[in-house]
């Protein structure tokens, strides 16, 4: 019997910008908010299913609009057994990413970074490739 394989290609129209800064995800959130004049609020936290593998359970902040979202993502999360899991394994250095999608298409993206990275807590601030990573499937939320 013949198979037929499903491919499905998935639309990644978002801006990543990864952070490190080792302050909690609520504070995180509030200098977010404080900085880029957003309303982060927190929503239940993402729980992607892997096989074989632990359950990862992110704290995610999200502000809707009409032409895109804000979304903050902790990268880092903690099993049961204490062993720290991540949601981009291979970039392992960020702490949180925060997921910008403007359909306006009126977004300076170089201008956030900026703000952000005159944030006091926040170490770094920078911009992602998306295609260039090997666990993007990781950031779609929804």
């Amino acid at each position: 019997m013949k198979k037929i394989k499903l491919l499905v290609e998935h639309q990644y129209d978002f801006e990543l910008l990864g952070l490190v800064s080792p302050v909690k995800d609520y504070k995180m959130a509030w200098l977010i908010n404080q900085s880029l004049d957003v309303k982060l609020v927190r929503t239940i936290d993402f729980e992607p299913e892997f096989l074989h593998q632990p359950q990862l359970k992110i704290s995610q902040f999200l502000e809707e609009k009409d032409h895109g979202f804000v979304q903050l993502l902790k990268n880092r999360s903690l099993s049961e057994g204490g062993n720290a899991l991540y949601l981009v394994p291979e970039l392992k250095m960020f702490d949180y990413f925060l997921l910008i999608q403007d359909q306006t298409f009126e977004l300076d993206i170089n201008a956030y970074i900026g703000r952000l990275s005159q944030v006091r807590y926040i170490q770094s601030a920078v911009k992602l490739d998306i295609s260039k990573l090997k666990s993007k499937e990781n950031l779609l939320t929804y």
